[in-house]
């Protein structure tokens, strides 16, 4: 991730560089639940109808500064990704004053092979298997926790009670942050380095 900014600072001098990562996320009408507390000698209930509807949540974040972007749709593919990732270009600013180091899994849908990468995107592939170099996973527990427990009658209101998430999660810029800034993430001081 440094030498791919640092490279991108050579490149394109006097341009701004920044470094996201990002991650996709299944949910659906099979209800997500957890352990809550409860007094005791009661057992708390959730309602609960297993159906495989499911919505893919693509979660772009800036660990530096806990911006976030998202995508919600029902389907996902290499095509779809190319939209997407054009649509996070022009919401990121990206272009020939900005560059944006890309860090993303080894999905079928993100291989370079016919991947239309829009102008301003580097992407920077983490090793297979690594989950947990994926800073964008940590977006995750987040977007679950007001859908945890509950029952959703239609895809349309799971859509929107994620929809309603997303925004939330905007504005929580500091909490986003101290989830997703590893101690090794690239800092604007290290880069310059390099």
């Amino acid at each position: 991730m440094q030498r791919a900014a640092a490279d991108e600072r050579r490149k394109h001098p006097g341009a701004e560089v920044e470094i996201w990562a990002t991650d996709e996320h299944r949910i659906g009408l099979k209800p997500i639940t957890r352990g809550v507390w409860a007094p005791i000698g009661q057992r708390p209930v959730a309602l609960g109808h297993h159906r495989f509807e499911w919505l893919y949540v693509t979660g772009f974040v800036e660990p530096i500064t806990g911006r976030t972007v998202w995508n919600v749709s029902n389907g996902i593919s290499k095509a779809y990704f190319e939209l997407v990732l054009a649509d996070f270009a022009k919401s990121a600013g990206a272009g020939p004053n900005k560059r944006i180091v890309l860090q993303l899994d080894n999905a079928g849908w993100h291989g370079p092979e016919n991947l239309t990468v829009p102008d301003g995107i580097r992407l920077v592939f983490q090793p297979a298997h690594s989950p947990e170099l994926q800073p964008a996973e940590h977006l995750w527990p987040f977007l679950d926790e007001p859908l945890v427990n509950r029952y959703f009658e239609t895809i349309e209101e799971l859509d929107a009670a994620v929809a309603e998430r997303c925004l939330a999660l905007m504005q929580q810029i500091q909490t986003i942050s101290a989830c997703t800034l590893f101690h090794w993430w690239p800092r604007p001081t290290s880069l310059k380095a390099l």
